[in-house]
């Protein structure tokens, strides 16, 4: 049966700020996190930075042509805070207000609504000097970024996300160190992710107050579902901590439910927080910032890759580990191509925790297929994972969820973070040194399916000599 989705559904692809715009020194900008993190030798797999990515603050206008061309109804991006203020703190900068001012005409222009993201990571590096997201003192930081941009911005945007994925930026930045700014110590993560969130729920009221009626704001999390890799209790336990940490810490306070007890107590055993601590008088938990953290949202936004399969620690192991996936269904990033697991998601949270609306705000997969002699990329293997998953969105519709919209990710191959230029995540091949822009298979399929409505068989789209 053919898979059609609801008149009203929205059709988009996502990028960030310090993954696509380059120009890192341009217009007063400040250094970010990043830019910090990426110099340290051995922190980005080819030892690259930010500096060139896409050489989108120069080419907006051409990409936002692109984004028309390939039918997108909206583009999710986010601002670079410390383009606009570099210190993090203070008035705005100009000269960085009036790029976004650009970009947001210019997709207006094409029929394609903005949805802004605040913050993607790049927080500027002269605030976490002075204290960063495990410092309180940041939570109002942003709460005043956030207004000088709704204040700038809100007369045209309709659509707002605070954060995305706080889990990264927790856990990743400051518990494994992976992402900048690259500490190891889960207590300062535990701060950091209340702090993302207290952040989250003081700036939704500052944004309404000054965005355009009816405009909505929600936050982006990256959920993963678990699965017990068998019936034991050991892998059992093994999945509920995976969850705990991973989905509940951060969508029970945002729908009132406060931080679950079972994963403080998870915390008490790993050394982040105290013995004898509980959910209910966390130390750096003050009168009203659960309140605060349960604002009311408009929707949650979920960016999805892949499951986890949770086992237990094996005997002479303490460690509790995640199952690695068969080989021929890995992506590049090493993670299993499993478009159920994203319906289990949509459903089990829309269950759960009952948002007014749910969106896939990321959601994409990692090939390095390269442009073949014809000049076409033929990357077959991203056409089947974007065609098996929103297939999954489809069914969790069918089931109830209310799915409002897709933003693929990414529009452009980037700059992958920690791995720097070595995966390929987009829509679009990107040439970094010519910055030539080529819509792959996978882009022309997209682009026939926002037209259709509907989930298009992808015969005829790629070619089986293109992922190899």
């Amino acid at each position: 049966m053919p898979k059609i989705f609801p008149k009203d559904f929205l059709w988009g692809a996502a990028t960030s700020s310090y993954q696509i715009e380059g120009s890192l020194d341009a217009d007063g900008r400040g250094p970010s996190v990043w830019d910090t993190f990426a110099a340290r030798p051995g922190a980005i797999e080819d030892g690259t930075d930010g500096r060139g990515a896409c050489d989108h603050y120069r080419r907006y206008r051409q990409d936002v042509g692109l984004m028309s061309e390939l039918g997108l109804q909206a583009y999710r991006f986010s601002i670079a805070w410390p383009r606009i203020q570099p210190t993090g703190r203070g008035p705005g900068n100009a000269a960085g207000l009036d790029f976004y001012d650009r970009l947001v005409d210019a997709l207006l222009e094409k029929g394609i609504e903005p949805y802004v993201t605040l913050n993607h990571w790049d927080i500027p590096q002269a605030l976490h000097d002075a204290g960063g997201w495990p410092a309180r003192g940041t939570v109002k930081a942003f709460v005043d970024y956030a207004e000088i941009v709704a204040r700038r911005l809100g007369d045209r945007v309709a659509s707002w996300c605070t954060h995305n994925e706080p889990w990264c930026i927790s856990h990743l930045g400051f518990v494994n160190g992976e992402h900048a700014p690259g500490d190891k110590d889960l207590h300062r993560g535990i701060l950091t992710s209340h702090h993302l969130l207290l952040s989250h729920g003081l700036a939704v009221p500052v944004i309404r107050e000054h965005a355009k009626p009816g405009a909505d704001v929600g936050i982006v999390l990256n959920l993963v579902p678990g699965f017990p890799a068998s019936n034991s209790p050991a892998d059992a336990d093994a999945l509920r901590r995976f969850d705990g940490m991973f989905n509940r810490w951060y969508c029970d306070p945002l729908f009132g439910r406060g931080y679950p007890q079972d994963v403080v107590d998870d915390h008490i055993h790993d050394g982040g927080l105290p013995e004898g601590s509980r959910a209910d008088a966390l130390p750096f938990v003050h009168p009203g910032d659960l309140e605060a953290i349960a604002t009311p949202i408009d929707y949650l936004g979920i960016n999805y890759y892949s499951r986890a399969i949770c086992r237990g620690p094996e005997e002479g192991n303490a460690e509790r580990i995640i199952a690695e996936p068969p080989e021929d269904i890995k992506t590049d990033m090493g993670w299993e191509v499993y478009p159920d697991g994203l319906r289990r998601l949509l459903v089990d949270v829309h269950q759960t925790y009952r948002p007014k609306a749910l969106y896939v705000t990321e959601n994409g997969a990692a090939y390095a297929t390269p442009p073949s002699d014809d000049g076409r990329v033929h990357d077959t293997r991203r056409l089947n994972y974007f065609h098996g998953h929103l297939g999954a969105c489809h069914d969790a519709i069918a089931e109830g969820v209310p799915l409002a919209g897709y933003f693929a990710w990414s529009l452009f191959d980037n700059y992958e973070w920690a791995f720097g230029y070595t995966k390929r995540f987009g829509l679009v091949w990107v040439d970094y040194d010519t910055q030539e822009r080529i819509p792959k298979d996978s882009a022309r399929w997209y682009r026939d399916v926002i037209a259709a409505g509907e989930v298009l068989d992808v015969d005829g789209y790629g070619d089986s000599r293109g992922d190899s």
